[in-house]
């Protein structure tokens, strides 16, 4: 039986890939500390999670409690397990937090994945090993493209980002958050440890990554925390851009469907701008009336006139370069069909009266 190793596997992406595997017949191990709660308070804790995937997978999937800052643990573990395959989800995920809790933020998301690569060569240097990016390496650069502001949202004027940002653009020279500087420090090593050690590995630099399984927070997580906000009644605020800054938003099953793609047929040190592209686009604004459509409810929200820092105006992935390595993956949950699930998840769990979501 092959083996999957998970970290983050609580999280969004990381409990997606784990059903996902299991599903397939993988013995999955699964590691998460639970840190969101340290990081987000009572409403980013993921333990609800943990125990839906030891409920519902059995023996094929095993927890393992351990921080991705503990180096020998993780020397130890992955040396026990040699997995066939490796998907790292675990991070500090928020670029707001990131300039208040500063030695948490990179010695999470950088230091921690340097702990997982080398732990990987010395024990599985032949199993593709998955970074969870993020867009923020590009910093603030892609505000610099010339953008036309229409009724509900940004928009490029330029057509060469008709479809979206690609992988060659650059990520110097502009200014990232602290959380996209520790990420792109992970980012580089990961593609590094590629070239220098011939290790297959690729960098999924993601947009909006999203799903019913989201435990959103106001710092992190747009779609599920919008729509908490909106069930609950309570206030959502907009950061400026007039509510009509764009992200393209992927459904975490996508996500895991383009990993197993690549562990299928892996290549070293490459990179990926995954998100939604522009069928799956919409601005907050936008955002706000798919999510009225489902719930019946009318967003309540205030706006404050200064954006945060290092935020995107219209952020859009380019998709080319995934369809063209991987001919059989593509999109398969539109922008309307997440929300739509995440409301129900949202409403069911309401009912239930979980209130970690």
């Amino acid at each position: 039986m092959k083996k999957i190793f998970v970290t983050g596997s609580s999280g969004l992406i990381g409990s997606e890939v784990v059903v996902f595997f299991a599903e397939l017949g993988w013995k999955v191990h699964g590691l998460d500390n639970n840190q969101r709660a340290v990081f987000f308070g009572s409403s980013g804790d993921t333990r609800w999670n943990q125990y839906r995937l030891i409920d519902e997978l059995g023996g094929s999937f095993q927890h393992h409690e351990l921080d991705i800052r503990d180096r020998q643990g993780l020397l130890d573990l992955l040396k026990e397990i040699k997995p066939d395959a490796i998907v790292h989800t675990a991070a500090q995920p928020s670029h707001d937090l990131a300039a208040t809790i500063t030695f948490d933020d990179f010695d999470t998301n950088a230091v921690g994945t340097f702990n997982l690569l080398e732990a990987a060569r010395r024990s599985c240097p032949e199993a593709p090993f998955i970074h969870m990016s993020t867009n923020k390496v590009y910093g603030d650069l892609p505000n610099s493209i010339s953008l036309i502001e229409l009724d509900t949202r940004w928009d490029y004027v330029d057509q060469q980002y008709r479809n979206g940002i690609a992988e060659d653009f650059s990520i110097d020279q502009s200014k990232h958050s602290l959380f996209g500087a520790s990420k792109l420090a992970a980012d580089i090593m990961v593609q590094e440890y590629g070239r220098y050690f011939g290790m297959p590995t690729c960098c999924l630099r993601g947009g909006c990554l999203t799903g019913p399984n989201h435990s959103g927070v106001e710092l992190h997580g747009f779609l599920s925390y919008l729509v908490q906000c909106n069930l609950e009644g309570r206030e959502y605020k907009i950061f400026g851009y007039r509510g009509k800054q764009v992200r393209d938003n992927i459904h975490a099953y996508d996500v895991a469907r383009f990993i197993k793609e690549f562990i299928l047929s892996p290549r070293v040190a490459e990179v990926y701008n995954i998100g939604g592209g522009r069928a799956n686009s919409c601005s907050i604004l936008e955002a706000f009336k798919y999510v009225e459509k489902y719930s019946g409810k009318a967003q309540n929200y205030i706006y404050k006139d200064e954006p945060r820092v290092g935020d995107h105006i219209c952020y859009i992935s380019n998709l080319e370069k995934m369809r063209k390595h991987y001919p059989s993956w593509d999109i398969t949950i539109s922008l309307e069909e997440t929300i739509q699930q995440i409301v129900e998840t949202h409403t069911i769990k309401r009912k239930h009266n979980v209130v970690s979501m």
